[in-house]
């Protein structure tokens, strides 16, 4: 009995239309024409990382506007007052 082993590249086959094979073919930077595959790779790994930091920033927006949250940044915020400066006075450079 054979084992599978599992690759780390999948074949996917797509239908894109024609006119946006030429306007991305037309776009892409030097490096990456004429190879479609590396071409598709990399706009999918920049589109994962556009949606990755916008749900990250939506997780901060949510986060800034929560009471609880707000509140609890307020008290550590008033305990660490003393220690902003380190000691020294506004007039004083390191």
């Amino acid at each position: 009995m054979k084992t599978q082993r599992l690759t780390t590249t999948v074949r996917r086959s797509v239908a894109l239309p024609r006119s946006l094979v030429e306007e991305v073919a037309a776009a892409a930077p030097p490096d990456l024409r004429g190879t479609m595959n590396r071409l598709v790779t990399t706009a999918l790994r920049e589109f994962v990382a556009r949606r990755k930091n916008r749900t990250f920033r939506q997780a901060m927006k949510e986060m800034a506007a929560d009471p609880a949250i707000r509140a609890e940044n307020a008290v550590i915020a008033r305990e660490f007052a003393a220690a902003e400066s380190d000691g020294l006075s506004h007039n004083q450079t390191r």
